[in-house]
């Protein structure tokens, strides 16, 4: 007989992982060997081992009783010390006398319980993401742009069903449209009953005795189309755009996922955003930092002036409002932020340095900056 895998390599996952993370790994691979999408000889038994590994991790108790005695725990044609392993002391006084054998048996065994069963009708496809590189300006001005796109849906012919006509779908006979069909294993415990999906029809209930001539009975056709996408002014980077049902296709007919653009936006050389705010660093001379000057800033949209005050710190910043992004949705524009930038020359003329020599005569006194700071010195 061959052994078991461990149920948290079965479904790729460590043992401390959250029920959302059991949900989603139980989701991948369930539609990754699914019989209708996966044709490999061993996709039926894989299904049923992620099947099996969900049932029991996604339980709590059963995950617990697991954890502490795996497959064991579970496996009926084996003991602890080679008899029935929930007979005599082996489990009794262990913590285990609120756990109820008879539900996990129902659920790997097929007691009636629905939720063992593995999902055979229509299921929504996943949402894929396409990522395109847009630049800052396009992203505050918005922009139309196209890709080409090749995806799958439902047939339209068929509706999904892969039959010619509604007539040509038939009831399967040997699991009369259940998708299941039940088997007997003897084992220590007698016969036991256990569903299986049907062979014949795949776990669908139904047969098809004339295919499309669209889709040639697979119900769904494969699309290449160009489409055109408007991305909206003032779009932030990371921000997505959902194209509804152009994402991978649904199982069984069921309908597709969605598609969604995510834009990411290419640094600008000068602008920096923020949300809707807006920042930008402007130099300036020492001597307009000194004497104040008007400036033109540019913004995202256009030239604005701006008073800067004389006496103006290095680093400083100055806010305009409302000149920062105008958001998509009609609430108020950001504020774009100047930040001064205080440029000294290195090179000067003879002629400027005597300037600069007779202001600094002029300016330079007992209470200059320097002075204050020497005279009030203590090491």
């Amino acid at each position: 007989m061959a052994t078991k895998r461990d149920y948290y390599e079965v479904l790729g996952i460590n043992k401390n992982a959250s029920k959302d993370e059991i949900k989603s790994a139980y989701r991948k691979l369930a539609k990754k060997y699914h019989p209708d999408i996966n044709k490999a000889p061993d996709a039926a038994d894989k299904f049923k081992e992620v099947q099996e590994a969900y049932d029991i991790l996604y339980d709590d108790q059963k995950r617990a009783t697991y954890d502490q005695f795996g497959h064991a725990a579970f496996d009926h044609s084996q003991g602890m010390g080679g008899g029935n392993p929930f007979q005599g002391q082996g489990f009794a006084g262990q913590g285990f006398s609120d756990v109820d054998f008879g539900d996990i048996f129902s659920s790997i065994f097929g007691g009636g319980r629905s939720r063992s069963r593995a999902n055979y009708g229509p299921m929504q496809g996943e949402d894929t993401v396409v990522n395109i590189r847009l630049s800052f300006m396009d992203a505050i001005n918005g922009k139309k742009i196209s890709f080409p796109l090749d995806y799958e849906e439902v047939c339209s012919s068929c509706h999904g069903s892969g039959a010619k006509t509604q007539n040509d779908v038939m009831t399967c006979p040997d699991c009369h449209g259940s998708g299941y069909i039940r088997t007997q294993t003897r084992s220590l415990f007698g016969m036991m009953q256990q569903e299986i999906p049907c062979p014949r029809c795949q776990g669908k209930g139904k047969i098809i005795k004339t295919p499309c001539d669209v889709c040639g009975g697979k119900g769904y056709t494969r699309i290449k189309k160009t489409v055109e996408v408007n991305i909206p002014a003032g779009i932030d980077d990371k921000q997505q755009i959902r194209l509804s049902g152009k994402g991978e296709r649904g199982i069984n007919g069921g309908p597709n996922g969605d598609l969604y653009i995510r834009v990411n936006i290419i640094p600008h050389k000068y602008f920096v955003r923020e949300g809707k705010d807006i920042h930008i660093e402007v130099p300036i001379s020492s001597v307009d930092a000194m004497l104040g000057v008007t400036i033109d800033v540019p913004t995202v949209y256009d030239t604005v002036s701006l008073n800067v005050p004389a006496g103006i710190e290095p680093n400083q910043i100055l806010r305009m409002k409302g000149k920062g992004v105008k958001p998509i949705k009609g609430s108020t524009p950001g504020d774009e932020y100047v930040h001064i930038k205080i440029v000294t020359p290195s090179k000067l003329s003879r002629e400027q340095k005597e300037l600069l020599t007779q202001v600094k005569d002029k300016l330079n006194s007992k209470d200059d900056a320097y002075t204050s700071f020497m005279r009030n010195f203590v090491r």
